[in-house]
């Protein structure tokens, strides 16, 4: 059960709804997402609705993150899943399993970004990719070795994307379990379509 109220979305003020625009993919100029297949995220929003104006500022940089990144989706969902393992988020795990799968993750490519850096079969720069999120995590600061492969592949931009993109799941990984969101329980039935 969370620690905070989630209220239904029928209650949220006028400021919660408007800070959801930035999460729109049409804001971003893409097609809206088919969300009937996928997990709505809707508790975390719900939790959210209780400080709109932080919700609307996290959500200007989660929505760049989402749509306007210099990184690939199947490199920002590496990213996502990577802090999700490592923070034993489920919540942000689950939701983006199925983001991952949308970037062209296979359940097996998925399940290398958990076991880690050293996982086989990776390319070298979704194993510096992991790397660079487990060091952001851990110490703060991307090792020059990870850099080094890093740039073999990524330019300036990316490797700036790289640093806030995991930042900015970290920070609602962390938000996701500090206030103990529930897995979505729609999950198994979602898995099985």
């Amino acid at each position: 059960m969370a620690r905070v109220p989630l209220p239904s979305a029928r209650t949220w003020p006028a400021e919660m709804r408007a800070a959801l625009v930035p999460l729109s993919a049409e804001a971003h100029g893409r097609p809206r997402l088919d969300l009937d297949n996928r997990p709505n995220g809707h508790d975390v929003l719900a939790a959210f609705a209780n400080h709109p104006a932080l919700a609307h500022a996290y959500n200007i940089f989660n929505g760049y993150v989402q749509y306007d990144s210099t990184l690939t989706p199947r490199q920002m969902e590496i990213l996502a899943l990577r802090v999700a393992a490592r923070r034993e988020c489920g919540y942000l795990w689950a939701q983006h399993l199925f983001a991952g799968r949308a970037a062209g993750l296979t359940d097996e490519e998925m399940a290398r970004v958990a076991y880690g850096p050293t996982a086989p079969f990776l390319t070298p720069v979704e194993s510096a990719l992991i790397r660079a999120a487990d060091e952001v995590l851990d110490s703060g600061v991307v090792a020059g070795a990870t850099w080094d492969a890093l740039t073999a592949e990524l330019d300036v931009k990316q490797l700036l994307d790289v640093i806030f993109t995991v930042g900015c799941f970290a920070t609602i990984g962390a938000f996701m379990n500090s206030v103990e969101i529930d897995v979505d329980p729609k999950i198994p039935d979602l898995l099985a379509r």
